[in-house]
């Protein structure tokens, strides 16, 4: 069961957005083709970044509405910090040509990361950091721990299972309270990707010797899994007013339907498919349903009768320019 120790614990930070909330679909594609063996062997803890009792309130309740199996098995966990969390963000001082608002921002990001490691820390044997708009690779769960058992005697800080920001950085637990005291001692100086190379810098590089052998040396503490198994797919960034197109290019295709072994059936529908996604291929486990304009009538008659004691709909949300 979840309330026992697990392989990978899955940080999810998550805060107020102005345009659009990606998270149930962020955790939808996490938990979208484990296996029950898969699910007892991980926790995702969803943490709901802000002090504003009603907002917590309203994600922890969206989170049980839409996952209410998966919340009382343990497997998700939603936690918040105290009102008393976050210091005073007025004062701080505007460097690297960011502005204040991009200052409190960054500076508040460490912060949300710093608590949410040290919360799992004890929950599992790796951590692995999350955004709250991302999807993941079918068979993430499976490729995630095959490599780790390639790689868990050697000497390594973290591993990464995507290029892009902080998305996708896998550490062992027992290495996130060391992590966390270097973030909190300069987390009003950078953002949380710089300090983890300067981290790197701080263990292995020698000032005596030139930047080629420094930068050999942090290569060897840390790994690049390809391809990428998390991709970001949020379009407004978390930083109001920010538009974020960034894509790993090592992700590849994603497959965005999963084949269900249904019973034998005669279809009828009213709606017209859009690029040959029909309704037809999508029962069959072929491909995913996708039309114009629902409406009712739409039919799905069954060539004998089947007892089905409950219909489940899986709603994927993109965006497109």
């Amino acid at each position: 069961m979840n309330g026992c120790t697990v392989s990978l614990v899955l940080g999810v930070p998550t805060v107020r957005r102005q345009k659009q909330s990606y998270l149930v679909n962020t955790v939808s594609s996490l938990i979208f083709d484990l296996t029950p063996a898969q699910k007892n062997d991980i926790v995702i803890v969803i943490f709901v970044a802000e002090t504003d009792g009603a907002f917590v309130s309203s994600v922890t309740e969206s989170i049980q509405k839409s996952f209410p199996d998966d919340v009382k098995s343990g497997l998700i966990e939603v936690i918040s910090p105290s009102t008393h969390y976050y210091p005073d963000f007025t004062n701080l001082k505007e460097t690297f040509g960011d502005s204040k608002e991009r200052v409190r921002w960054r500076t508040k990001q460490n912060l949300d990361y710093s608590f949410l490691m040290l919360y799992a820390q004890h929950k599992g044997t790796y951590y692995i950091q999350l955004e709250d708009d991302i999807v993941a690779k079918s068979g993430y769960s499976d490729t995630i721990k095959g490599y780790v058992q390639q790689v868990v005697t050697e000497q390594w800080l973290y591993l990464e299972f995507s290029q892009l920001g902080f998305i996708g950085k896998l550490f062992r637990a027992s290495d996130l309270p060391r992590i966390v005291e270097f973030v909190l001692m300069f987390h009003k100086d950078k953002p949380i990707d710089w300090l983890l190379d300067h981290i790197l810098w701080v263990k292995v590089c020698n000032p005596e010797k030139d930047a080629k052998h420094c930068s050999n040396e942090k290569a060897k503490l840390k790994r690049t899994f390809k391809p990428s198994q998390f991709q970001h797919v949020g379009l407004h960034s978390s930083l109001p007013g920010k538009i974020q197109n960034l894509k790993d290019k090592d992700f590849g295709k994603q497959i965005l339907f999963k084949a269900h072994n249904n019973p034998v059936a005669v279809l009828s529908t009213s709606l017209k498919d859009y690029q040959g996604h029909s309704l037809d291929k999508a029962y069959r486990g072929e491909d995913f349903f996708w039309e114009f304009f629902p409406h009712s009538p739409n039919l799905v008659i069954q060539s004998r009768p089947v007892f089905i004691s409950k219909v489940c709909f899986l709603e994927f949300q993109s965006c497109e320019k």
